[in-house]
């Protein structure tokens, strides 16, 4: 094919494209141009209060568990093999206040002090005849003394000595000297035997009968059983509100209720929780038994918070901003708060008689048109529920 050929079918066909976009333009030129919608405005009708201050009474509804007001750990003060007292000495056994829960192997302590104090009696007797001759105002009440000693028993305190003869007397005889010394192993000896120190009941038992033990050796944990508390853990902030003498009902478990009163508060928090432990004591109902390690839900009643509104908690962003309606539109505001509850929250700070919405809302903005549900609703979205998708057209 020659060039002059080539040539032509190029041009031929630029000729064509261009007349094909020529015709385009002309039919899209010709078209009718749409009509353009009116703008339109949506109003959203949302939930609102009217924003009115008063005394607003709340309570507080917080877990907690029955613990002992006296919790013990049972130390031995001397050394040897542990003997059975009045009671078992096992986990769970309960126990009276004086009963004898063990004993400490003393025979051999018993023995040297009877052999102190038969050494102390010799002494004594060989005194009276001279307290006769030089003390004869003493020789009577001394005698009594020495009379009334029983080596099975402990001593009693000796007759008071006022004169200093007589004081220099017993001294050089030694008698002062045995008789404090008796009263030392008296003592020691006393630490041989283990004696319950309230009512209550082992929550654990280290060494049972049988077992030797060393001085300082734990035996066992035991706990009060006549004196129970419960302790609340309480949010600081929420603790505030609380104050000792305070009354409370106590709710268990297994569906009883006690009433009772805050009767001490901790004056630190703890670290991990960031809360504050609050002391309940129940009343006795005379039917149902407290166990320590039992779980309470207790309420505190009659928390005051004067010159304040409640509204929910979720009706609050951005920690203490909300919504308030004016001129028929959103504004932000910050509220100050007073108290958080579980789903609702106290609060002033903003001016009353006006409006203030108490449902979240979402994707909305400051200024947006709003309506209040059951106030200047249209009538055809009456009764209809979820106030964001109540909304109207304005022209």
């Amino acid at each position: 094919m020659s060039w002059r050929k080539i040539t032509f079918i190029v041009v031929a066909l630029i000729v064509l494209l261009g007349g094909s976009a020529a015709l385009s333009l002309l039919f899209v030129s010709m078209k009718p141009e749409p009509k353009r919608r009116p703008d339109v405005e949506m109003v959203r009708y949302v939930k609102a209060d009217t924003i009115k201050y008063a005394d607003v009474v709340s309570s507080l509804m917080r877990e907690g568990w029955v613990i002992s007001s006296n919790e013990v750990n049972l130390v031995s003060e001397a050394s040897g093999k542990i003997e059975a007292g009045d009671i078992t000495l096992k986990k769970g056994t309960s126990f009276k206040k004086g009963e004898l829960i063990a004993v400490i192997y003393k025979d051999e302590v018993e023995l040297a002090l009877k052999s102190k104090k038969s050494a102390f009696l010799n002494s004594f007797t060989n005194i009276l005849p001279d307290l006769k001759v030089d003390f004869p105002d003493a020789y009577q009440e001394f005698l009594t003394y020495f009379n009334q000693i029983d080596i099975g028993e402990d001593l009693s305190e000796l007759p008071e000595v006022k004169e200093g003869k007589l004081k220099i007397f017993l001294a050089s005889r030694n008698i002062l000297n045995q008789f404090y010394t008796i009263r030392q192993d008296e003592k020691r000896l006393n630490r041989h035997f283990l004696y319950a120190p309230f009512d209550g009941t082992f929550t654990k038992v280290n060494s049972e009968v049988g077992a030797y033990v060393n001085t300082g050796a734990q035996i066992a944990t035991m706990i009060r059983t006549d004196q129970l508390e419960i302790e609340v853990p309480v949010e600081g902030f929420q603790s505030d509100w609380i104050n000792i003498g305070d009354k409370v009902i106590a709710h268990s478990d297994r569906g009883n209720k006690w009433r009772g009163q805050v009767v001490r508060k901790a004056d630190f928090v703890d670290a991990d929780t960031q809360s504050r432990s609050l002391f309940i004591k129940l009343q006795d109902n005379g039917r149902h038994e407290v166990l320590a390690g039992e779980l309470f839900m207790v309420e505190f009643m009659g928390q005051v918070v004067k010159n304040a509104m409640e509204i929910p908690r979720s009706a609050v962003f951005n920690t203490n901003e909300v919504f308030t309606v004016e001129d028929g539109k959103l504004k932000k505001k910050m509220i100050n708060i007073l108290k958080w509850n579980e789903t609702t929250l106290i609060f002033n700070g903003l001016e009353e008689n006006g409006r203030v919405v108490t449902e979240p809302l979402i994707n909305v903005k400051e200024n947006s048109l709003v309506g209040i549900l059951g106030e200047n609703q249209p009538a055809n979205t009456q009764g209809k529920k979820g106030g964001k998708d109540k909304v109207e057209a304005r022209r």
